[in-house]
């Protein structure tokens, strides 16, 4: 291993420019002559619009223009799209619902955009903002989950009059059915999954920029993905042909699923700049992006788990409802279908299993992808049960969980999945030894006698990360491919420009796509420069989420990398008078084999393009080499997490007192950023657990719409942190790599809230575990502490 190659703990390139506030995001940029847009967001969760009366904001000092939605209509601007068809168990389409990008005869959550204003400045756009008046007939709200389909009166989509979007089933029933019969015990559970918010921190932003000389837009937002924002803008919004519209994602200070998407916001600004030909530059402030951002999790689930004389799992049946919000967002219908459901088997050999998803409409913001998408909710349902019923049957829970393992490879699963390797035993090995497991009882003990509630919970989590092949998920209904491009550019001198599909918005791509490159071709890492973000620079890419940058991404980098280096070896050739096929590359250095003969890179390089000895021959001058890459399956990161904790009985205060991590990555390319990930998802996986919840009231208005009253994780909640790996290669990728990104925050959640039921001795307890909840959970077990 080189001392910057694959492995080694590199410094993060791009942190200097970052911790010395030379990043250049979205806010960074401002145009000659732009103007500012404010939107006018409905106070209502659901409301006709009968007038909007923008003549007193149209005299507003500094006001340009206002819009909306009948100028976007007006326009033939389609509406925003969600792309990833479900269909429902009778074979029905999902129902799909319109979605304007500014509201059209009504509104459906408080938030919703029902128009724009642009001005000179944005206070002053504000203040006219203020001034719009709308008519209102207010109808009822639907907002609670589990009884969204009961409600009666006007249903928030005409096209779903029962407010259900889809009824998705997956799994073999008359099998599961038959497992459950013959079960010589059956475990019950009923599980919330609590809506939590997105928060960046970067809030979402976006320029529109309108060239009337060459008739083009360029779109400057906060995307973790632009290449599939273009895309949608210009073929389903109708903003403008490909060739005719660019957008650049630049610094990106985070996004944990919610910058995926195409929102109203952008889509208004790049329109709007034509409209007024100038650019149009909005900013989201916090109170914005509580309200408008898509927001995540939210299912309300049934499950039940039954298990044989011996102990071993047989069969599982779930049934959840998921909110989906008031509109379908641009993947929202696969986060609890196809990104949930085939997770359900966990780590464990579970021979029959049947799912149920239920998905309607409320009253709220778009439900969508949040850190995990789909896998945090399907481990909180099989951690959790898979824990109780061991408590139940009178297993310890980690012999329980081992017994039930996946030991051979490839493992086919009842829902989908083909797990193609792995070892869990080694991980729950690894991490019993890092939490001391038999020291629990004493510290326990110890606990007891200082007054205190102390419990262990585990979590034994599985992903599916770097989504994939595309033929696959096309038939499961994705309108996309979910493979990458690369193009590897060498320049003359011998330094490198990798241009990426993949999106950095923390990950530290800059860093470890260098290394690879660094490693492979034999040069220093200051001698590679990533490119991504901009679809005039990058041909096409599909972005980053659910892990994929590494597997995906990179994995399209060394097939490029590969024919860099064929075409190298052929270059060399010449300059050596040798054959391609004597020509040997390690290190940096070409040689013939049997000789001393030999030249560098940067010479072979330079050769490339001065070309004086391919004259006559067949081989272009140059240097530079692109490649897609698509994979042939998921790749399934797993790992056992295990949280120790005390409770206060006297204020329901829950401390973390201990916290292990033992995750497979499959090779890692550089520990230090994947600690980072590891401690970074733990983090909003405990905020979940402990801490966060998206509250609304019976009329659809927004409760925690601030951090006054949406409680985030600071780092005095968390212990120091033991990270550890063990290893597995994936075989379905040239690297052996699997993702790390999202793996805190689907561990932490079922490991939290085991922990906690563990010491309180019940289930009852609901995430988040405030002290509250906490307090009153403990008042259930008072008398028999005091008995004791």
């Amino acid at each position: 291993m080189s001392a910057t190659g694959i492995g080694a703990s590199v410094r993060r390139k791009e942190d200097f420019r970052f911790i010395t506030g030379k990043g250049h995001y979205t806010d960074d940029i401002n145009r000659p002559g732009q103007a500012y847009a404010y939107f006018v967001r409905s106070p209502h969760a659901h409301a006709k619009i009968n007038r909007i009366d923008k003549a007193e904001a149209e005299r507003a000092p500094g006001v340009v223009a206002i819009f909306t939605g009948e100028d976007i209509a007006a326009d033939k601007i389609g509406g925003l799209i969600c792309g990833w068809m479900i269909h429902s168990k009778d074979g029905s389409p999902m129902k799909a619902g319109p979605h304007p990008a500014l509201a059209q005869g009504k509104v459906r959550y408080v938030g919703d955009h029902v128009a724009v204003v642009i001005a000179e400045t944005y206070a002053q756009a504000r203040e006219a903002g203020e001034q719009v008046n709308v008519d209102y007939d207010v109808l009822p709200a639907v907002v609670d989950t589990g009884s969204a389909r009961s409600v009666g009166g006007e249903p928030v989509h005409e096209v779903a009059p029962d407010n259900t979007v889809f009824e998705w089933h997956l799994g073999n029933k008359p099998e599961t059915e038959a497992a459950f019969a013959r079960a010589a015990h059956v475990t019950k559970l009923d599980i919330v999954n609590n809506r939590l918010i997105p928060n960046a921190m970067e809030p979402r932003a976006a320029v529109g920029d309108y060239d009337d000389g060459a008739d083009s837009f360029t779109l400057y937002t906060t995307s973790q993905n632009p290449h599939v924002a273009r895309l949608v803008l210009s073929a389903f919004n109708g903003i403008a042909p490909e060739n005719k519209l660019r957008v650049i994602a630049p610094d990106v200070g985070g996004g944990f699923g919610s910058k995926i998407f195409i929102y109203a916001e952008e889509t208004v600004c790049v329109w709007a700049a034509k409209k007024v030909n100038r650019p149009v530059k909005w900013n989201s402030d916090r109170t914005e992006a509580f309200l408008s951002d898509a927001h995540g999790r939210d299912h309300v689930t049934h499950a039940e788990l039954a298990t044989d004389a011996n102990g071993m799992m047989i069969g599982l049946r779930v049934h959840t409802t998921a909110n989906l919000g008031a509109y379908l967002s641009t993947f929202s219908s696969s986060v609890p279908t196809y990104l949930y459901a085939p997770l359900l088997s966990g780590q464990y050999n579970i021979p029959a299993i049947y799912c149920e998803v239920d998905a309607v409409y409320t009253n709220t913001a778009p439900v969508d992808a949040y850190r995990g998408a789909g896998r945090p909710e399907a481990t909180f349902v099989i951690e959790r049960i898979v824990e109780v019923a061991a408590r139940e049957l009178g297993f310890d829970p980690a012999e329980f969980r081992r017994r039930n393992f996946v030991t051979s490879y490839p493992h086919q699963t009842p829902v989908i999945m083909c797990y193609d390797a792995g070892n869990y035993g080694a991980s729950m090995d690894k991490a019993l030894e890092l939490i001391d497991y038999k020291g629990f009882p004493a510290r326990k003990a110890e606990a007891q006698r200082r007054g205190r509630l102390r419990g262990i919970g585990f979590s034994a989590y599985i992903e599916a990360c770097g989504i994939a092949p595309s033929a696959a998920v096309g038939s499961l209904g994705a309108g996309v491919g979910l493979w990458e491009s690369a193009e590897v550019r060498v320049n003359p001198v011998g330094t490198v420009e990798v241009l990426t599909g993949s999106h950095s918005h923390g990950q530290g791509h800059e860093t470890t796509f260098a290394q690879l490159v660094s490693e492979r071709l034999g040069i220093p890492i200051d001698n590679v420069t990533i490119v991504h973000g901009d679809t005039d620079k990058v041909q096409m890419g599909m972005g980053t989420y659910g892990s994929r940058s590494g597997a995906v991404g990179m994995s399209a980098i060394v097939k490029a990398l590969d024919k860099v280096e064929a075409k190298a070896k052929k270059v060399a050739g010449y300059v050596l008078e040798a054959s391609p096929d004597d020509i040997e590359f390690k290190d940096g250095k070409f040689t013939v084999k049997g000789t001393d003969k030999e030249i560098d890179f940067a010479s072979v390089a330079l050769q490339a393009y001065v070309a004086h000895k391919f004259n006559g021959q067949d081989l272009e001058p140059g240097l530079k080499e692109g490649a897609f890459y698509d994979p042939t399956n998921f790749t399934f990161p797993a790992g056992v997490h295990i949280c120790e904790c005390e409770i206060d009985p006297d204020t329901g205060v829950t401390r973390i007192e201990n916290w292990v991590a033992v995750d497979d990555f499959g090779i890692v390319i550089n520990p230090m950023i994947v600690e980072g990930q590891v401690h970074g998802g733990i983090a909003q996986g405990v905020g979940q657990a402990l801490l966060e919840g998206t509250v609304y009231n019976e009329d659809g208005q927004l409760l925690t719409a601030s951090y006054m009253d949406y409680c985030m994780p600071r780092a005095y909640d968390f212990p120091s942190l033991k990270v550890e790996t063990t290893e597995t290669r994936c075989p379905s990728n040239p690297l052996g790599i699997k993702g790390c990104g999202e793996a805190g925050a689907i561990a932490a959640p079922p490991a939290v809230i085991n922990a906690i039921t563990d010491a309180l001795g019940h289930e009852n307890i609901a995430m988040p575990a405030t002290p509250l909840k906490v307090w009153r959970a403990v008042q259930e077990v008072q008398p028999r502490m005091a008995a004791e």
